[in-house]
């Protein structure tokens, strides 16, 4: 039977879908408007892209220790007001006539800040809000709402650069964020009681007072040590990675070469959401059917033929064929996120959530800004094929790394922290 999810999981999933959706049209419309108004390439996308992936980076560690130490419905609350106001500043900026490159990276530095905030608290929020043996079902709760976001965001987006430009998206984009933040200042969240000492601050979640640099040691050593925690880490790595050389070249690459507009390159990236939400939808299902390691190898797996298509798409230009490779790389990795997600919050103790978060985003975001300069860097000097190359590279080192983990041998979740 499955177990019931408490009305404030919901409201959660509530905000969760709202701020999505902000971040989604933002980020879709971002690079469209660059292009056509500021007349981006491929190294301007790639530094647009670095710009929004540096707060990973820098703000990771600091925040996902604020997690475990204070409030995490006011930390996710206050970071989704900072993304609120970036975006805010982003349609006065359309409307008064002074966008510029410059200022696209620094607000999208800014709203990004928000989303570290909003994404080292969530995961850990989820354990205090729900029993362990719904946490594969919350999970996929919460990345259906990504998913929808992930769909309706850039289709909307596109659409609405296209028809009035980019003030409005960026309008819509606020006021969605807004609602999120209203949204997380009505969410109860579960006290953390005082510890008196390691066990009870293990088992409680409450945190004792040390030095922050310990605090981070004792997440990143679990992290490294861990059997299942390190290939997780690597694989999700080398996928960041890849993923930013992608990103850096598809905007430019497909208004150029495959000849789409911006509704049409909206809605190609739509279609990155719309696998989503199949994934998502279909995830419970196949962890209740398939051995949970499985699971999580479905989706390193499935990127390899979704970079696969997008690389054929060089050959036969198509923006149906485009689509269908973000459609792939949507279905599957999605499994991919919720499986480790799930997993990572089982073998891990409830006072490490959020710095074990701020680890795997730290590293992650790491990449990300290498990865989006490495794409830019490529597609100027040889042109967005060699980033396509080098980006289906990255995906089928990625698979690799987790089919030769003991990650892919798990028959269901190992036992609780």
């Amino acid at each position: 039977m499955t177990t019931p999810l408490p009305r404030a999981f919901h409201t959660l999933a509530a905000a969760n879908l709202a701020a999505q959706a902000a971040e989604q049209v933002s980020l879709a419309a971002v690079p469209i408007a660059a292009v056509l108004a500021l007349g981006a390439g491929p190294g301007e996308i790639g530094l647009l892209n670095t710009a929004q992936s540096l707060p990973f980076l820098l703000l990771s560690i600091p925040l996902g220790l604020l997690a475990d130490r204070a409030s995490r419905r006011r930390l996710m609350a206050w970071a989704e007001a900072l993304r609120a106001l970036s975006l805010a500043a982003l349609v006065l900026a359309v409307v008064s006539g002074h966008l510029s490159l410059g200022l696209l990276a620094l607000l999208g530095f800014v709203g990004a800040a928000g989303t570290v905030g909003f994404s080292v608290a969530a995961p850990a929020l989820v354990p205090a809000l729900v029993p362990r043996s719904a946490l594969g079902l919350a999970n996929s709760r919460l990345e259906l709402a990504r998913s929808a976001a992930f769909a309706a965001g850039p289709a909307v987006a596109g659409a609405l650069v296209a028809w009035a430009g980019a003030g409005l998206a960026f309008a819509l984009a606020t006021a969605l964020s807004v609602a999120a933040v209203a949204l997380l200042w009505g969410l109860p969240e579960p006290v953390r009681g005082p510890a008196n000492g390691p066990a009870d601050s293990l088992a409680s979640g409450a945190v004792p007072a040390r030095h922050p640099l310990r605090e981070l040691q004792d997440g990143a050593r679990l992290v490294w040590q861990h059997a299942l925690l390190r290939p997780i880490l690597l694989t999700a790595v080398v996928w960041n990675l890849s993923w930013f050389v992608l990103q850096a070249a598809y905007v430019p690459y497909a208004m150029r070469s495959l000849g789409l507009g911006a509704s049409a390159v909206g809605f190609t990236l739509a279609a990155y959401g719309a696998g989503m939400v199949l994934g998502a939808l279909a995830a419970p299902r196949l962890l209740a059917a398939l051995p949970f390691g499985t699971v999580v190898v479905v989706g390193p797996l499935v990127s390899v033929l979704a970079m696969a298509t997008m690389v054929a798409t060089l050959a036969w230009p198509s923006g149906a064929l485009a689509g269908a490779a973000f459609f792939l790389f949507g279905a599957g990795p999605i499994l991919w996120v919720i499986s480790a997600t799930t997993l990572r919050q089982t073998v891990t103790p409830p006072a490490l959530l959020g710095r074990v978060s701020a680890v795997f985003l730290t590293v992650n975001a790491g990449v990300r800004p290498l990865g989006a300069a490495l794409g830019g860097l490529v597609g100027s000097a040889w042109g967005e094929p060699a980033s396509l190359g080098l980006a289906l590279a990255g995906f089928v080192l990625q698979a690799g790394l987790i089919a030769a983990s003991p990650v892919r041998g798990l028959q269901r979740l190992p036992p609780p922290a």
